[in-house]
């Protein structure tokens, strides 16, 4: 039939055309994005499976930055630990010495000097010990459902995939601090250790506070003392409103003074006094052949418990390397397998570009002639 209103040569081009143009269209986007799912059209399950495996990626990745840092941290531990057995095995060495009747009480005297210093500064390690501000062997540390000293390391991609250890408080505290009150002046002496409470009272009001770890960064008493004061007076003044003077140091009392007391009655200090692994090492001293045998004997435990902690942490130092090399696996393959449904095969695809493009031209050039064949039924007319 030889019509001209409907042209049906050329709708079959266009049909054909609008098609391959959209073939076109998506191999040119695949090509250009380097994906072969860019919306759902495009493959609806693929596009959920991939999503899918992007979140177990991103999480095993992160899982394997978490293992890296639980590692550092533990590392962290072990090395302060290490210190703490050297200093002991030196205080053992002063004690099986100061354990020989050669020498006289004076020379036991000097002995307990540096044995002293030595118990001082494993303490001081154990309370002062920080792995991202956190205290690690002071046994401050709470995760947030209250286990003391126990850390949960995020080892996996998923919910609850942990891997725990628990660090005891290896230490202990001995406070030795006084805060009173002289006339117009606020005294405070001694020693201090992290979470020692200063209490002020002001007739029905009273303010509490706390020593933290930023009061006792200095190793030099003097310095400590005026930190502490410093700090107490600016939280006093911000709580109740009692403005204190900047503290004067004592060489002689070892003290330091707050002037400018209006309106406190009353002062106290509780100390936290916190023991810890090593508290059997707190009442050592070698002044006698008595004690320094006692000391042998009680650091002997002392060495062997540092070394039971260590034991436990080179374990899970071990179990968290060998859980983030698996991780790391677990990734990769992850990772393949998602290529293998989002990216281009670009072979492929190049290709179908190829045969899209050529049909494209071809199409072109048939509604061309489709669209000049109704001008044939002109001859027709022609008389």
């Amino acid at each position: 039939m030889t019509v001209i209103n409907t042209n049906i040569k050329s709708l079959i081009s266009q049909n054909a055309m609008v098609k391959n143009n959209r073939e076109l269209s998506s191999a040119m986007q695949q090509l250009s994005t380097g994906k072969r799912v860019n919306s759902a059209k495009d493959d609806a399950a693929g596009l959920a499976i991939t999503s899918r495996m992007t979140s177990q990626i991103r999480g095993l990745d992160q899982a394997i930055r978490n293992g890296n840092d639980s590692v550092s941290m533990l590392q962290t531990t072990e090395g302060a630990m290490i210190e703490m057995t050297n200093m002991l095995q030196r205080m053992r060495e002063l004690a099986i010495q100061s354990a020989n009747d050669t020498y006289t009480p004076e020379d036991r005297k000097y002995l307990d000097l540096e044995f002293q210093q030595l118990k001082t500064e494993v303490n001081r390690i154990t309370r002062d010990t920080q792995w991202n501000g956190m205290d690690v062997l002071n046994g401050t540390f709470k995760n947030d459902a209250g286990q003391v000293g126990r850390f949960r390391f995020q080892v996996g991609g998923n919910e609850g995939q942990v891997i725990t250890h628990t660090i005891p408080a290896m230490g202990f505290q001995v406070s030795t601090g006084t805060v009173t009150i002289d006339g117009s002046d606020l005294e405070i002496s001694g020693t201090f250790s992290v979470g020692d409470r200063i209490t002020a009272t002001m007739g029905d009001e009273s303010f509490t506070y706390i020593i933290s770890g930023n009061d006792l960064l200095s190793g030099d008493q003097k310095e400590m003392l005026e930190t502490i004061a410093a700090n107490f007076a600016a939280a006093l003044e911000s709580a109740l409103g009692e403005e204190l003077t900047p503290g004067t140091y004592d060489a002689t009392t070892d003290s330091i003074l707050l002037a400018g007391i209006t309106d406190i009655d009353t002062v106290s200090f509780a100390p936290v006094n916190k023991d810890g692994a090593l508290s059997n090492v707190k009442p050592l001293n070698i002044l006698t052949n008595t004690g320094s045998n006692e000391s042998i004997e009680e650091l002997d435990i002392a060495i062997n418990t540092i070394n039971e902690e260590r034991a436990g942490i080179g374990a899970v130092i071990n179990r968290l390397t060998y859980a983030v090399d698996n991780l790391a696996n677990v990734s990769q393959n992850t990772t393949e397998s998602r290529s293998r449904i989002l990216d281009t095969d670009y072979a492929k695809a190049s290709s179908e570009l190829a045969r899209t493009q050529i049909i494209s031209q071809a199409a072109t050039a048939m509604l061309a002639q489709a669209n000049q064949s109704p001008q044939s039924v002109l001859q027709l007319l022609q008389g």
